[in-house]
Order: C-alpha cells, then structure tokens, then sequence
C-alpha cells in the first residue's frame, strides 16, 4: 500500500548516494533529507564517513545545488514523501492533493534531471512506488496516482538515460515513520490486520525492504522494472 516511503534504506524521507571504491575499501554514504532531525538519526546508523545534507526536496534549485556539490557518486535511491494521509473523494481537497505531488514526484523527477549527469558508468537510480499503484483501497485516489505516475516515469527515465539502470520499489505495507500520522491503537491494528490477510503473514520491517534497494544498485542487467515487496500483498 505505501507509496514513496523508506523504511531505513537510509532513514525515512530521504536520497542516498553510495560510492564505490577500491576493491577492500569501505563504501561512503550520502543522504539528504528536508527534514535535519532525520537526517542527524540516519547519520547515527551509517559510517562514520557519511555525509548528511538539509535540503528542501520541493525545490529544484536547493536539489541543483545539492548534486552540484556532490560531484560524482554511483548509485541515487529517492524514498522521499509526507507521511501517508487518506482521503475519500468527495471530502478530497484539490489543493492538498496537488501538494502531495510536491515531493514524491516533482522531487523525484527534479532529484534525477540534476543527479543523472553526475552518475559514473554502471551506476544506477532507484525510486519509490506502492502497492497502491495496482491494489488501492477506497480514500486511496492520491497515493495510487502517484504510485502510478512514478512507475510510469520508471520505464521513460530507463529509456532515456540508458545505460544508466532505472529502477523502482514497490513496497506493502511496511513499519515505518510514513505511518506515523496515525494515532497509535489504529496503527497497530492497520499492522495486526494485514498481517492476518498478507500470504508470508506477517507486516514488512524496514530491513526487509531495504535488501530490494541493494539489489538493484548491485545487479547489472536490469533496467525499467517494478520490484514488487509486499509480504504476497498483491496476491490477496
């Protein structure tokens, strides 16, 4: 059901950048999120190397100046979005529903028109979708759109910078911060419930999820797909 959510593929909201080095060397990080408490938690979990950026993702001119001054890096990972909220279409509000495209997909969009160029040969850009893209639920009309238009942009981006890889996620329902507008009893029984219906039975944790964004960084021969991780959620 998430869309355009991480789940600690580094932190919640946020672009990664991993740089390959030297056979033997330690890989360095990169995360850049609009949100600085965020990003100082995810630098807690990562080398003592990595690098943190507080950079406004609605703006594609603060996204500019970011990979500007990164230089060159290997693979981008964009998992940016607010926290999920749910809206029947009759109680929809136009304006609010056009600012979710805001940073999941425009910055999306806007972190990969700047951070292609920069990306040296065989590496690779991964972005985030959801199960809501095929599987919504009724107050699901915003998510599923956006999920949609990021698998769309998948495939042309993939034509488009070939050789660069591009490629995205899909997740299920996963525990993570993308939940945490909701009050916490209705929360837990979102979790119990799908729990109870997902074939594997039980709800996605963040590790989970993030061995999908390392595989496509280290595989090589596949471009434009649509890596489904939803605990069977697609089948049900």
């Amino acid at each position: 059901m998430e869309c355009g959510a991480n789940h600690q593929v580094q932190s919640n909201h946020q672009n990664r950048r991993r740089r390959n080095h030297q056979q033997g060397a330690p890989e360095s990080f990169g995360i850049a999120s609009s949100n600085r408490a965020r990003v100082d938690a995810a630098l807690k979990t990562l080398p003592a190397d990595a690098e943190g950026h507080a950079v406004d993702l609605a703006s594609e001119t603060a996204i500019a100046a970011l990979f500007a001054g990164l230089g060159g890096f290997d693979h981008l990972v964009y998992t940016a979005g607010e926290n999920l909220q749910l809206a029947n279409l009759d109680k929809l509000d136009m304006d609010w529903a056009r600012g979710f495209f805001g940073v999941r997909y425009w910055g999306a969009f806007a972190a990969v028109k700047h951070a292609a160029p920069h990306i040296r040969p065989g590496g690779s850009i991964t972005l985030t979708s959801g199960l809501a893209a095929t599987r919504p639920h009724a107050g699901w009309s915003v998510a599923s759109s956006i999920c949609g238009a990021m698998e769309g942009l998948t495939r042309a981006l993939a034509v488009e910078l070939a050789p660069i890889r591009v490629n995205i996620v899909s997740p299920g329902v996963v525990k993570s911060p993308l939940w945490d507008a909701m009050p916490v009893a209705e929360r837990e029984a979102l979790y119990a419930g799908m729990a109870d219906k997902l074939l594997l039975r039980h709800v996605g944790e963040p590790h989970e999820l993030a061995e999908s964004y390392l595989y496509l960084m280290k595989q090589t021969y596949g471009t434009g797909q649509v890596i489904g991780v939803d605990g069977g959620g697609a089948l049900v």
